[in-house]
């Protein structure tokens, strides 16, 4: 699975998982969850490249969802793990 698509399944979770996302250009590198007025936002750089971009939402998929108790496909939850430190 390439990183584009590993992408799109971390955006599909965050969004199901309540966390909206933005897509802004923040200069490539910039980008990630920060919480305005109480509620969950990813702010995705449309400048960064997939991979970067992935890495991030692995991150915050690992911070806002139970990935355990949720189905995520066995190649995004091993990105999930190597890019969060988590023990998905």
């Amino acid at each position: 699975m390439d990183e584009q698509r590993i992408l799109d399944e971390l955006l599909a979770l965050l969004t199901a998982g309540g966390v909206t996302i933005r897509s802004e250009p923040l200069g490539g590198a910039g980008g990630g969850l920060c919480a305005v007025r109480g509620q969950n936002v990813f702010f995705l750089d449309t400048q960064a490249g997939s991979g970067e971009s992935a890495a991030l939402c692995a991150e915050a998929v690992a911070r806002v969802l139970d990935v355990e108790s949720i189905y995520i496909r066995p190649e995004v939850r091993r990105f999930i793990e190597e890019h969060s430190g988590s023990a998905a």
